[in-house]
């Protein structure tokens, strides 16, 4: 079986609600027709996606913020599921976020990166998805520290500064309680079913490739050939490719969306990762789940 509806959203971290209702964008494939919107504060996402869930129980969801943090951090918390550490942020994790927050591991401008982080340590701020899913391969415990140096993956302790994923994460965590308390299944930490509504972690650049996002003539030209090449974006109506055209937020969710629903016959045969840590730290959808897992 393949679900009915995909909504793939770009998620934020903003703190005022206009912020959100700008920068929040989902993408929403049903029946062969796609439709690209903003609006929504983070609480009207999830009270959407519920309401959406009853009539549509058959509806996968995609965010492209994570689900959880490095395993030795969850343990430290004391929560032994995802669930324990989602509620576990739901009380803590404005406190994490604020700029006084005893705690400097959760940084980013204005303060650097721990010492705890840097150097030979830098893979420890990472969960496994983040160094093997993201660099397609699957690597060894003596291996992970090598492979991190050179490279910069973001890291969920990174709440400020270019390219932070930390504040979304602090603030998404509490929705993937909700949602699974209300029926979604939430993989990898659930196994999906068929007619359950599924949500899984994305991360935008590997649905993306290579492409300067944040330039319009660039996102132009993209779509452009993506047109060219690709029959389902094709038959894209104006309407849903005029936010990409606009807006790097929602060239995100719209291209996400698209390659979500070319994998939709996947998604309720998704594979348990490899590594064991997946189930407390999570893992990425990758449009080549199967094999990057």
């Amino acid at each position: 079986m393949s679900p009915s509806t995909i909504i793939a959203i770009d998620w934020s971290g903003r703190v005022d609600a206009a912020g959100q209702r700008r920068h929040i964008v989902a993408a929403t494939w049903r029946n062969g027709r796609v439709r690209v919107e903003s609006g929504r504060t983070r609480d009207e996402v999830a009270a959407w996606l519920l309401a959406t869930a009853q009539q549509d129980p058959s509806l996968v969801v995609g965010f492209d913020f994570c689900f959880s943090y490095p395993e030795w951090f969850v343990h430290e918390t004391g929560a032994t599921s995802a669930a324990d550490f989602w509620q576990i942020v739901a009380d803590q994790g404005e406190a994490w976020l604020h700029r006084e927050s005893l705690d400097r591991r959760f940084w980013g401008k204005p303060h650097k990166r721990p010492a705890e982080f840097s150097g030979t340590n830098i893979h420890r701020m990472l969960r496994s998805t983040d160094i093997d899913c993201k660099l397609i391969a699957h690597i060894s415990d003596e291996e992970r520290a090598l492979r991190v140096k050179g490279i910069t993956p973001k890291s969920v302790f990174q709440i400020g500064g270019s390219g932070s994923v930390g504040t979304a994460s602090l603030r998404g965590m509490p929705l993937l309680l909700k949602l699974r308390e209300a029926g979604f299944r939430i993989w990898p930490f659930d196994q999906p079913e068929p007619n359950r509504p599924l949500v899984v972690e994305m991360y935008t650049r590997l649905n993306t490739g290579p492409v300067h996002k944040s330039n319009p003539v660039a996102r132009a030209a993209y779509l452009q050939r993506k047109r060219a090449e690709d029959p389902a974006y094709k038959s894209l109506t104006r309407a849903a490719l005029a936010p990409a055209l606009a807006g790097e937020d929602a060239f995100d969710a719209l291209i996400s969306c698209m390659v979500m629903t070319s994998h939709r016959d996947t998604f309720y045969t998704l594979p348990q990762p490899r590594d064991p840590r997946a189930k407390l730290e999570g893992w990425t959808w990758a449009a080549d789940a199967a094999e990057a897992c």
